[in-house]
């Protein structure tokens, strides 16, 4: 009877011999793009700045190596300006297929001394135009509401200085169907976590002496120190892993303490 079982066992055996030959010709995840498109509050800076530091330079650091991280963000560009001054064109002409385009705008747009302001109707018109642009090209737009400045009041409660311009991006999130990281939200959670004294950390805040980059000192409640840009970051990690488990797939967890 013990010779009767020899077939099935060369059967499993070549099962999982064939399983094995499977496995190793699994093919390699697909190599993509996330681009980072917004204002000063997510640009990479020059050395001369140093520390103030835009949440999308500590960006970087989250991905494995099939994620290129391209930074086109540009200090004091609006909707409007990122367009007429070049920088959305760098993105358009080379985004590809399941290449990721984060879009964050708002400090400059709702500033109305700014000469890169934009009208309400405007602001979201060119949301959702940056929206339709990404999907022509079958690649993922998301967007993202302005990340908040530092403001308490009287009795320390932090203050929401987006809120119009914010809810515009919810707005067309949601008509538009698209992913939304609520950084001004999640932002200012943090500030009031940290408090008014703490969340000085967070930004470009500088004594006299203290760096030799602003030897008068910087108090600074809109652009982030190394800390900050750190922190603000991980907010927009967290809020993609969720969204995208194809790109939670890609995230290194030993990195920079990510889990």
């Amino acid at each position: 009877m013990k010779p009767a079982k020899k077939p099935l066992l060369k059967n499993l055996s070549a099962l999982v011999l064939l399983s094995c030959a499977g496995l190793a010709f699994i093919p390699p995840k697909k190599h993509i793009t996330i681009y980072l498109a917004g204002d000063s509050t997510m640009a990479d800076k020059r050395v001369s700045a140093y520390p103030e530091t835009g949440w999308g330079t500590r960006f970087n650091n989250f991905f494995d190596s099939t994620v290129t991280i391209v930074n086109r963000a540009q200090n004091g560009r609006s909707t409007r300006t990122f367009v007429t001054d070049g920088f959305w064109k760098q993105i358009a002409d080379k985004m590809q297929a399941d290449d990721y385009v984060l879009i964050q705008f708002g400090h400059n747009d709702e500033v109305p001394t700014k000469a890169a302001a934009t009208t309400e109707t405007e602001f979201k018109k060119n949301l959702e135009t940056y929206v339709d642009e990404v999907r022509q090209k079958n690649a993922i737009p998301v967007l993202l509401t302005p990340v908040a400045r530092r403001s308490f009041d009287a009795n320390g409660v932090e203050q929401d200085t987006h809120k119009r311009y914010a809810e515009l991006v919810r707005e067309a999130a949601a008509e538009k169907k698209v992913m939304l990281v609520d950084m001004d939200k999640e932002s200012m959670e943090l500030l009031q976590k940290f408090g008014p004294e703490r969340s000085k950390y967070l930004y470009n805040q500088l004594k006299p002496g203290e760096n030799p980059n602003y030897p008068n000192g910087k108090t600074d409640n809109t652009h982030f120190s190394e800390l900050g840009a750190r922190k603000m970051a991980e907010i927009v990690l967290a809020d993609l892993r969720k969204l995208s488990p194809e790109l939670n797939s890609r995230v290194v967890t030993s990195n920079w303490g990510v889990k």
